[in-house]
């Protein structure tokens, strides 16, 4: 044990000490010195690749442009659900039959024409030829039927506008 205490006691043990302090003190130097060329180094970098501009600026300037650009997605994605809603309503299906509704008439000049939404809400026409005369009738349809009495040319238009038979 005394041979460990006078170790610690002598001049020799100093010198190592002081050797190990003074390379530590080098090697923090060495490290302050790396630091501030590294810090150097980014900010010169950040500056250059923000054209003089601070990056954390453009990057918090970006960040609000998304911020608003999903904002403005939100509303088209709403407004085109109403769009979807509306064109529901809008006519999508037609059927058409032609017939001869006289005997004496030579041709198909007489029709049915279903016009329909996607609801089956619409109307159909029906345009009646004589040699004499023209007449056009339209009877409401909602949801494929019709409050009205409808003839067998009618039901079949109404039928292959439902189906969407061409």
């Amino acid at each position: 044990m005394d041979i460990f205490f006078n170790f610690f006691k002598s001049e020799f043990f100093f010198f190592i000490l002081f050797i190990l302090v003074d390379v530590l003190c080098v090697l923090y130097i060495i490290n302050v010195i790396n630091l501030k060329k590294l810090r150097t180094s980014y900010s010169k970098f950040m500056n250059k690749l923000g054209n003089g501009n601070n990056i954390e600026e453009i990057m918090r300037d970006y960040i609000i442009k998304v911020e608003k650009l999903e904002k403005k997605n939100e509303e088209i994605i709403s407004y085109c659900k109403v769009i979807d809603d509306n064109i529901k309503r809008c006519t999508q299906k037609i059927g058409i039959v032609r017939y001869n509704a006289f005997k004496d008439v030579g041709s198909d000049l007489s029709f049915s024409i279903a016009l329909l939404d996607d609801y089956n809400t619409g109307v159909v026409l029906s345009g009646i030829y004589a040699r004499d005369n023209s007449n056009i009738y339209a009877k409401p349809i909602e949801k494929g039927i019709s409050k009205h009495i409808l003839s067998e040319e009618e039901k079949e238009a109404i039928n292959k506008a439902i189906n969407n038979i061409k």
